[in-house]
């Protein structure tokens, strides 16, 4: 599902926008990131600050991250289903992969929150629909973030 350019993009971008559903039925976004792509089926983000998104997965797995690029303006949508694991509960390799991108975060993670894929979009800004490329868009929004 998620190809070489999406897990490339997550990557790079790994602060994701996180969607859940509330108790009430109304949508939840927050901020998470810490995740890590464990193959192209497979996504996870370490609980640090999240008792509201953990909440929700637990009545309702469902999830949808959004993921963005915002100097190419390119975005990756993960639609998924989601299971929370204590530390103690995680494979190696799920171990394995939080100690390599977020080891001193680690201790600060009381679970994982790991994510089956169920579909993927690689989205794109209609800015190349007119026409411009990837390195104009990089030029341009490099040069606005310069501006800070």
């Amino acid at each position: 599902m998620l190809t070489d350019e999406m897990q490339t993009l997550i990557r790079r971008f790994s602060a994701g926008a996180v969607a859940t559903v509330n108790a009430d039925g109304t949508p939840s976004v927050s901020p998470k990131a810490t995740f890590v792509v464990l193959d192209e089926c497979t996504l996870a983000f370490g609980h640090i600050r999240s008792p509201g998104t953990v909440a929700n997965l637990r009545r309702n797995p469902a999830i949808e991250v959004c993921f963005t690029d915002v100097v190419t303006r390119r975005a990756v949508r993960v639609t998924g289903t989601a299971a929370i694991l204590r530390q103690n509960d995680a494979d190696a390799a799920l171990d394995d992969a939080f100690e390599a991108a977020w080891g001193p975060y680690r201790p600060h993670m009381s679970a994982y929150v790991r994510i089956t894929v169920t579909a993927a979009e690689l989205i794109l800004s209609p800015a190349y629909d007119l026409g411009l490329t990837e390195d104009e868009l990089r030029k341009t929004n490099l040069e606005k973030l310069n501006t800070y």
